[in-house]
């Protein structure tokens, strides 16, 4: 089972996820029937926050001065697979054109396959790990 910890550090998150535990949960229950992820135990915390806070973080560990969607710090632990923060604003911004929660979805689930191993370096792996990311999201909202 994968489990996901929320951390709500930003009040205007609740405008859009009345209940963002509840609505992690139930996305984490449909990822697990997708078989990659069927037998996965892992737990995560997710941090809901602002860019300010994004661009604390940012700096403090990318040495870089500004604000970011989303960052993910892998951790060694067995079960514990680390830690996501996303930025409402920059969630909020871009789903001006498409869907508040398919942004939210987005970004998460980026995230949460740095977490299990996944990056973008290089074009190949950017490759690999979007088309990942695109079958879990059409899975959540039959994109076409």
């Amino acid at each position: 089972m994968i489990k996901a910890n929320i951390i709500l550090d930003y009040p205007k998150w609740k405008n859009k996820i009345k209940d963002p535990n509840i609505y992690l949960k139930k996305k984490l229950s449909r990822l697990s029937k997708i078989p990659y992820f069927k037998k996965k135990k892992q737990e995560f915390s997710i941090l809901l926050t602002n860019n300010r806070k994004m661009k604390n973080l940012n700096l403090k560990f990318r040495k870089k001065n500004k604000p970011t969607d989303v960052l993910s710090f892998q951790s060694n632990e067995n079960f514990y697979i680390g830690d996501i923060a996303i930025s409402y604003e920059i969630i909020n911004k871009r789903s001006k054109l498409s869907n508040f929660f398919l942004e939210f979805d987005k970004m998460w689930i980026h995230g949460y396959f740095h977490l299990i191993g996944y990056n973008h370096k290089k074009l190949k792996d950017f490759k690999k790990m979007s088309k990942k990311e695109n079958l879990v999201l059409n899975y959540f909202h039959k994109i076409n």
